[in-house]
């Protein structure tokens, strides 16, 4: 199959466990306010690769990934879900690591045929870092123009899996640095069973410079880059609602 990809990063160490091959799609129905990769949104753009030309450029490393493996980001890799599927069915084959760097704003559980898309892919996945933009409805359309009810689903979908994810949440200051929804944040997913880390990243103002080559308007131009000990204090109050909401499953159970 033949997918649109935006770039490959050789030696990636934040997507993921170990050093990766990361993998940017091209595509994204999101329209999140703090997006860094503008340019990722078209799923016309970018380059067209195979999945095995994908795979040499792993193979020509594979040395230095023993202890990684292959991440898919974006863009959302889920708009390219066959694609998708096949690159992490051959890298299983090969004995890859696969890894899933996603919103899962695609996921559909009213549509048999996307259920069992959704279904092969999880087959072939290890593991998903999952981006939950803001744990409020009508917060998360502001910020993304989409719902997040998707994103809350294919969380209980992937805990109904048994797979393991890790969070990654993102504080803007005004927007998600708010005590109470990163309470409610830490709540929700204090209740999900197969969460295995949590990374909370400090907005950052970095993107601002691809808006502008791009001809743009940047969304949050008065919104400051988060000093990185907010980020921390952000980090405990989600830890705070995580453990307050095991603790009263502990007591139900």
């Amino acid at each position: 199959m033949i997918g649109r990809i935006h770039s490959l990063e050789s030696f990636g160490t934040v997507d993921g466990p170990g050093i990766r091959l990361v993998v940017f799609f091209q595509g994204c129905p999101m329209r999140c306010a703090y997006c860094h990769n503008p340019d990722t949104w078209e799923l016309s753009g970018g380059e067209a690769l195979s999945t095995k030309d994908i795979l040499e450029v792993y193979n020509k490393n594979r040395s230095f990934y023993k202890d990684g493996g292959i991440t898919a980001t974006g863009g959302e890799p889920l708009m390219q879900i066959d694609f998708l599927t096949e690159l992490f069915d051959k890298a299983h084959t090969e004995g890859i690591h696969t890894c899933l760097d996603t919103s899962g704003i695609t996921y559909n559980d009213k549509n048999v045929e996307t259920m069992k898309k959704f279904d092969r892919l999880m087959a072939a996945t290890d593991l998903v870092l999952l981006d939950i933009k803001h744990i409020n409805p009508d917060e998360h359309i502001k910020l993304t123009q989409q719902p997040n009810a998707p994103i809350l689903a294919f969380c209980k979908y992937l805990e109904s899996h048994n797979m393991p994810v890790w969070i990654r949440h993102v504080v803007i200051p005004g927007i998600t640095d708010n005590e109470k929804y990163l309470e409610e944040l830490g709540t929700f997913i204090g209740g999900l069973s197969n969460i295995k880390a949590l990374d909370v990243l400090p907005y950052h103002t970095m993107g601002l410079s691809k808006y502008e080559k791009m001809g743009l308007p940047y969304p949050l131009t008065n919104v400051p880059a988060l000093d990185k000990k907010d980020a921390v204090n952000a980090k405990e109050i989600i830890l705070k609602g995580f453990r307050n909401r095991r603790s009263e499953l502990l007591k139900e159970f």
